[in-house]
């Protein structure tokens, strides 16, 4: 018999907001000491009271709209009652009953084409913080660093079907999210992380199987086996009774490469939701909602289809300037500066790009300025300074956002001599020293030159035009007896 794997997502995006959702800790603790970036609020102390973050809400209908759904104008904050070591005021206030947005939909790219997976809503909610297990010592640490920092839950319907499939997924709200700059989205910092509702049934039916929940997974590669070994798990408890499934929370020990039994599924009943008496309805009027709006971004194949037809750039290159919100922004500002679309792409995907990643940094992660790398691709192209020394001032620019091009060009002696006596004496000082190599490329020996050219060039410091410097040395080289 053949079988079909349904899968249903519920993707928890940390947003990336200064401060936490109730109260004015700093929502930025990774790497930070434990138990550092908490007050009363966040650590649940009685008396406390929640005052709701605006820009959470902001961001919160900033995501639903790039996520295509409805924005709901009144929404409400719930509590979630359960016991959890890291949820210091045993329940989490989150939205169950009138979430922010519902109804969306994205496309993915697949192997069988294009496929829409519908969202069946978006909730704004507060974090718990965190366990540390000391395996070594039998003990387990209480970090609350992350205790109220916002995240927005995204439900998906179990539209998707395979591990490739939700990796495409993934992917797509990773990118639409950015685009926005909601939120990082960042598996391995934790600031995106997933739970997998997974089930099987026979290919073509209607009946849902019975479904797992497998709980915080944290990387697209653990997802992916994750899926591949409950999938075989299911089916084999199916066809050889090997077990009996039952509705669950398991979790996956990606060493193992399997996963484990934690509790039976709980239902809402469970969690006694109620509204939370001390937030107030969320109300959004036309105005905040328009201006909201106001602000999305252009959506990446938006860009890619400009890019190719108002800047004449190749697929290619337009795909890649298109991984990154931070990548178009650059290119576009570079472009309005140096007036060349193709040269601005160039830069960006050879140098820009390249440099990022030999600093291990994320594409988002680029703050160069636009305008400032349109000035030194302007100085590049129009000859006042070799490719070579470009690149010394990019590495400059990437150490020190305020540094002119130009500026740093002069102070550093990197702009092309315009002094044809020097460039003449420089050239005819290395076929002096070197009559060999003279011989030789009269000889025929092209490598000869090269290896006077690139004498020239390290003692001119490579500030002169390539070009012209080879026809004058050829030049001087020819007069010689």
């Amino acid at each position: 018999m053949k079988y079909e794997t349904v899968i249903g997502l519920e993707v928890h995006i940390e947003l990336a907001t200064n401060t936490k959702i109730f109260c004015s800790c700093s929502a930025h603790s990774f790497g930070a000491e434990p138990n550092t970036h908490t007050c009363p609020t966040c650590l649940g102390m009685p008396g406390t009271l929640p005052v709701l973050n605006k820009k959470v809400v902001d961001y919160a209908i900033k995501a639903g709209q790039m996520l295509g759904c409805k924005i709901n104008h009144v929404s409400h904050f719930d509590r979630k009652s359960y016991f959890y070591p890291a949820l210091p005021s045993a329940y989490q206030i989150t939205q169950y009953f009138s979430p922010i947005a519902t109804d969306g939909e994205v496309e993915i790219d697949t192997t069988y084409g294009k496929k829409r997976v519908r969202i069946a809503q978006i909730h704004m909610e507060e974090d718990a913080g965190k366990l540390v297990h000391d395996i070594k010592h039998g003990l387990s640490h209480v970090d609350y660093n992350r205790a109220g920092v916002p995240l927005l839950e995204i439900v998906s319907y179990p539209d998707l079907s395979s591990a490739e499939e939700v990796e495409a997924y993934l992917e797509r709200l990773k990118t639409l999210l950015r685009y926005a700059r909601v939120a990082e989205c960042e598996m391995a910092h934790g600031t995106m992380r997933c739970d997998v509702n997974i089930s099987v049934r026979s290919a073509g039916s209607d009946t849902f199987g019975v479904r797992t929940e497998i709980k915080n997974m944290n990387s697209i590669d653990a997802i992916k086996r994750a899926i591949e070994y409950e999938t075989a798990r299911h089916i084999d408890a199916v066809e050889n009774g090997t077990e009996v499934l039952v509705q669950e929370t398991r979790r996956w020990d990606d060493i193992k490469g399997k996963s484990f039994a934690m509790r039976t599924k709980e239902t809402a009943g469970d969690y006694r939701y109620f509204p939370d008496p001390n937030i107030m309805p969320v109300v959004i009027d036309d105005t905040w909602f328009e201006q909201i709006q106001s602000t999305l971004p252009e959506f990446p194949e938006v860009k890619l289809a400009r890019y190719t037809e108002e800047f004449g750039l190749p697929e290619y290159d337009a795909k890649r300037l298109c991984e990154s919100i931070a990548l178009c922004e650059c290119f576009e500002e570079a472009n309005a500066v140096c007036k060349n679309a193709k040269d601005a792409a160039n830069w960006m995907i050879s140098d820009v790009m390249k440099t990022l990643n030999a600093r291990q940094m994320t594409y988002d992660m680029l703050a160069l300025s636009g305008q400032s790398l349109g000035k030194l691709i302007a100085l590049v192209s129009g000859g006042k300074v070799s490719r070579p020394n470009g690149r010394k001032i990019l590495d400059a620019m990437f150490d020190d956002g305020s540094v002119d091009p130009e500026t740093f060009a002069k102070e550093n002696n990197l702009i092309i001599s315009t002094d044809t006596g020097l460039v003449d004496k420089v050239i005819q000082d290395a076929i002096a020293a070197d009559p060999k190599a003279v011989a030789d490329f009269k000889g025929g020996k092209e490598k000869a030159l090269m290896a006077l050219f690139g004498k020239c060039m390290k003692e001119l410091r490579g500030n002169c035009n390539p070009q012209e410097l080879r026809t004058l040395l050829i030049e001087a080289i020819n007069k010689t007896n």
